[in-house]
């Protein structure tokens, strides 16, 4: 959410920074309800301190006037009618910014879309297979390790099954991802619920804007996790932190649930998208001064997955047109699948700056007795099942059909 004092204060530079994203003539109703809100609330202090000077004066009288009890009474109702429309008017304004993206960083290159995105370094070597590598929808029918067929009959198109070894390796690779991050890089294990208040949608910014790409529960108004960094962007919602804590770093395993709305036709095969799929996410609370060096270590930490499992891959800064809602600076993990033949997207590593922090009233102090602060969070991927599940299968089939997994992978295989 962004703060109203940059569009009162330098409103061109807002306008010129949404445009840069995409969005053109979105201040407009938020100006003139900002007006609205200040108007009424100059009104309603005004009445305030003229009831609140007939207070005292009747207070220094004996005798009180029937005539100045009743002007006090009628000011008295004006005054809560007005602090009722204040409130309105108040709702007005946050529910418009609430629709806003959030501003990118100075360092993010302009463009439109993907297309204008930067490679920034490349990783790993893609193997000389020395045959034409399968997808990973043959390999894991040859293997009978994944079952489209039941997992259509049990939910659905964009459902499968994994079984034998292909639900052990899915199981191995989040237990490496978590110990990975939780033994060498410093994070705090959480396990969060699956399910979540609407409030916590609100505060990460995924509603109001994204409600059709998730599942509810409307009966009980629970909302379907698309994502660990839901949870983990409200666990401290509402709270004051102790400065000397930050920063605060969470990882978390979680299945994702999202209704993946594509072109008719489009990555149909394969496991590659689906409705509920299963990502190790990490999750950072930072010092505003620390956020451009913390998100080099997120996505130092979530590239190291990859290295680790010896897979190619390459890192992409994303332009201000390809940014997510929330996101100020973004870098994306790309893993090479040669079955597939195309680059798959496993992390999206991005600073929110104070955007996620200010909608959920998330604030710390720098110091003993120091005024409170909007912290920066970032998030990313570490990383996303089963993106990485492909990788492994294509990057490491062999000739005869069999597949010979990664030997960081053998303790827990």
């Amino acid at each position: 959410m962004l703060d109203i004092r940059l569009i009162r204060e330098d409103r061109p530079a807002v306008e010129r920074a949404m445009e840069l994203r995409g969005v053109s003539d979105a201040l407009g109703p938020i100006v003139e309800a900002d007006e609205r809100y200040r108007q009424v609330l100059r009104e309603t202090e005004d009445l305030r301190a003229q009831h609140n000077q007939a207070s005292k004066q009747l207070g220094r009288t004996k005798e009180k006037p029937q005539e100045l009890l009743d002007e006090l009474r009628v000011m008295g109702e004006r005054t809560a009618e007005l602090q009722r429309q204040t409130r309105e008017a108040k709702d007005v304004v946050d529910a418009l910014l609430l629709e806003l993206p959030n501003l990118p960083h100075e360092s993010v290159p302009e463009g439109a879309d993907a297309n204008d995105n930067v490679v920034v370094r490349t990783g790993g070597t893609p193997r000389e297979l020395g045959f034409d590598p399968l997808p990973h929808w043959e390999i894991g029918e040859r293997l009978d390790i994944i079952d489209f067929a039941r997992g259509v009959k049990l939910s659905g198109s964009r459902f499968y099954v994994l079984k034998g070894m292909g639900a052990r390796l899915q199981r191995a690779l989040i237990a490496f991802m978590l110990d990975l991050h939780t033994k060498e890089h410093g994070y705090t294990e959480v396990y969060p619920p699956f399910m979540l208040h609407r409030e916590c949608m609100v505060g990460s910014g995924n509603l109001p804007k994204f409600a059709d790409n998730l599942y509810h529960d409307a009966e009980e108004d629970y909302w379907f996790v698309p994502t660990a960094e839901v949870p983990l962007t409200n666990l401290h919602r509402d709270e004051i932190l102790d400065g000397a804590s930050l920063p605060l770093r969470y990882t978390a395993y979680t299945p994702c649930f999202r209704r993946e709305k594509m072109a008719a036709g489009k990555d149909t095969r394969g496991i590659k998208r689906g409705h509920q799929f299963d990502k190790v996410e990490l999750y950072k609370y930072v010092r505003p001064e620390e956020s451009d060096r913390e998100l080099d270590g997120l996505v130092a930490d979530a590239e190291e997955v990859l290295k680790r499992l010896h897979l190619p891959y390459r890192i992409i800064q994303l332009c201000t047109g390809d940014l997510g809602f929330a996101a100020c600076k973004t870098f994306d993990i790309e893993v090479w699948a040669p079955g597939s033949n195309e680059w798959l997207e496993v992390s999206s590593c991005s600073n929110c700056a104070d955007f996620q922090s200010r909608r959920t009233n998330i604030r710390f102090r720098p110091e003993p007795g120091a005024k409170p602060q909007f912290p920066h969070t970032l998030n990313g991927s570490g990383l996303a099942l089963p993106r990485v599940f492909i990788a492994v299968l294509e990057n490491y089939q062999q000739a005869d059909g069999t597949v010979l997994l990664p030997e960081v992978l053998d303790r827990y295989m």
